[in-house]
Parts: structure tokens; C-alpha cells; sequence
């Protein structure tokens, strides 16, 4: 992800409004469902809008990603082709601060509803280290102050990856259901139903991510960069990462020894790294502290590497991932 190019969200004020405020509409009637086959015609601008946008719409949405499968999406360019679909859409689900490029053009376009996801949740800052509220992370004897540990937060910005805590995902998914009610009234029960069921099945996943790591013998992890922040807060887990919000960035030499001797006193067993960008520094670290390696996906897009072909399917993955790495106590 190319944080140097992120732009701070700073519209937390409008999130009691369930993100209303985010959405425009040309009137009483707004949006007739005119897209595709009679459908809503929705762009979403990356892969978890895009399901949300598909599981709640069903058969009365068509929906495009802005982000083809494979593409680091914090990096995309959107060509003159998108623009122009993105300005004939009904509607636009993007999350500001994600993609500058998008944000641009849903800026500049006339758009009858525009659905900005950042302002459906809560926002926060992350940096190199993002601790959970239960997360022990209780060095051993020799234990160093958090000062002089490495953690400084000096690449902390607002973190996009809201979509990888079930709990947040399922505040968005509120919000785009009230939207897209607002947009196509006629279809208004569907969406609410369609909202509730997903929000439903987010609960269920967010109980067992609950479950399975309350209890593990490790609370700390070491990640590429630090996407798993959200996750990590909300199941009382310490995520500690080796290039920060971006993956770009070469850590410092200082910062690979602090890991080597974090991972030491906190047990960890395993360096996760991710199949869209390179795994070089994760895999130099993991063999010089004799560590494992293994995949935590962060869920910006599916491809045939992924280990499942959806939301959920990819974040059991990633569930069994945490649990193998952690231990049970």
C-alpha cells in the first residue's frame, strides 16, 4: 500500500448519520434502477466494496470493480474508460483515503448517489504496532520499554483496512444497505433484507474469530505491513509490523533486530507476509530468527492465489492461519 499517498479521512462526525451524509440523490424518487438490464448500475471501487455491494444488491444491482483482481489497489490509475463508467453509474461505493485516483474522479463526477465507506465506521490511526485491548504483550525477563522497543509510530495514518474487523465490515454493510434503499426505493425490503442477512453471517464470523483466539498461547504476530490492525484490536491481539501502513518502505536495519528480539520473547512462531507484494524482507526475517513463514491475506482482491473464493472463505483462511501460528494454551 503506497501510504505516502494516502489522504486522511476526516469525516468521523457523520458516522451517527449512518453515512447519509456520504450519499447525494437528484431527488425525492433519486435513482431509477436504469443500469444494466433494469438493474441499479453500481462501481465499487475495490473488491471487499464490491462484495458487500453484490451480497446486499443481489439481483437488483450490477455491479463493476474499479480494481481488477491482482491489483494492488491503494496504487491504482484509473483510465479514461473507467472514468466514463464511473460516470454513467447510478452509484459509486468507495472508501476515501484508499485510492487517491478514486477518490479524484468520484469527486469530479455527477453521480446521482456517492457511498463513502469511511464515514460508515469509526476510523483510526495505526502505526508499526497496533495492540489489541487484551493483548498481554508481556516480555520475559529483560523486558524493554516500549520507548526503546522500536515502536515508533512515525508511519501511523488513518487505516483504511476496516473491511478485515467483521464487526466494522458490518457497519459499512448498514450503511451501503441504506444507501442503495435510498437510491432504488422500489427495492428498498429487498436491501433491507438482503443488509440483515449479511450482517448476520458477519456476527457469526466475528464469534468465531472471538473463540478461537481468546485463548492462545501467543498474542503477537508479525506481519508485511500493518493491514490487520482493526483485526487485531478487536480479538485482543498484538500485530506487529515489519514496514508499517506500507509495504514499500524498507524497515530499518534496527527495526529487523527489535522483531528478532520481540519474536524471541513473545513467542512468536511465524512471519506472515502476502501474495501482492513481495515476500523477500518477511522471508530474510523469518530465516534469520528461524521462524516459519506463512500467508495472512488482506483481502484487497481475489485471485488464484488466494486461499478462498470470497469475503469469507478467505478470512476462515486467515483464521487458521492466526490459530496455527499463535497456538492453543
Amino acid at each position: 500500500m503506497n501510504v505516502r499517498r494516502l489522504i486522511p479521512t476526516a469525516a468521523l462526525s457523520y458516522a451517527a448519520l449512518l453515512g447519509l451524509t456520504a450519499l447525494t440523490a437528484c431527488g425525492p424518487g433519486s435513482a431509477t434502477a436504469d443500469g444494466k438490464g433494469g438493474r441499479l448500475d453500481v462501481v465499487a471501487s475495490f473488491y471487499p466494496l464490491q462484495f458487500l455491494t453484490e451480497q446486499i444488491g443481489g439481483d437488483h444491482v450490477s455491479v463493476t470493480s474499479l480494481t481488477k483482481p491482482g491489483v494492488e489497489p491503494h496504487d491504482l490509475e484509473i483510465s479514461a474508460k473507467q472514468t466514463a463508467k464511473l460516470g454513467d453509474a447510478d452509484a459509486v461505493v468507495y472508501l476515501k483515503g484508499l485510492q487517491p485516483a478514486v477518490d479524484a474522479a468520484v469527486k469530479q463526477a455527477d453521480l446521482k448517489t456517492k457511498v463513502d465507506a469511511s464515514t460508515l465506521t469509526s476510523m483510526e490511526k495505526h502505526g508499526n504496532e497496533v495492540g489489541g485491548h487484551a493483548a498481554a504483550h508481556d516480555h520475559a525477563a529483560g523486558e524493554e520499554d516500549h520507548a526503546d522497543h522500536g515502536h515508533s509510530h512515525s508511519e501511523s495514518g488513518d487505516d483504511p483496512h476496516i473491511w478485515l474487523d467483521p464487526v466494522k465490515y458490518a457497519e459499512v454493510a448498514k450503511g451501503v444497505g441504506a444507501a442503495l434503499a435510498k437510491a432504488d426505493p422500489a427495492h428498498a425490503a429487498d436491501y433491507t433484507k438482503n443488509t440483515d442477512t449479511l450482517v448476520t453471517k458477519l456476527g457469526g464470523l466475528d464469534k468465531e474469530y472471538a473463540a478461537a483466539l481468546k485463548n492462545t498461547r501467543a498474542k503477537v504476530f508479525i506481519t508485511t505491513h500493518a493491514a490487520f490492525g482493526y483485526l487485531a484490536e478487536r480479538y485482543g491481539l498484538t500485530e506487529e509490523a515489519i514496514s508499517g501502513l506500507d509495504p514499500d518502505s524498507e524497515p530499518s536495519p534496527a527495526r529487523i533486530k527489535d522483531l528478532q528480539k520481540m519474536a524471541k520473547a513473545d513467542g512468536v512462531t511465524t512471519v506472515f507476509y502476502e501474495t501482492l507484494v513481495s515476500d523477500k524482507t518477511a522471508k530474510t526475517l523469518a530465516s534469520d530468527a528461524s521462524l516459519k513463514t506463512d500467508v495472512l491475506d488482506p483481502l484487497e482482491g481475489i485471485t488464484d492465489k488466494s486461499k478462498g473464493t470470497d469475503y469469507f472463505s478467505v478470512m476462515r483462511s486467515n483464521l487458521t492461519a492466526l490459530t496455527t501460528a499463535l497456538g492453543t494454551k
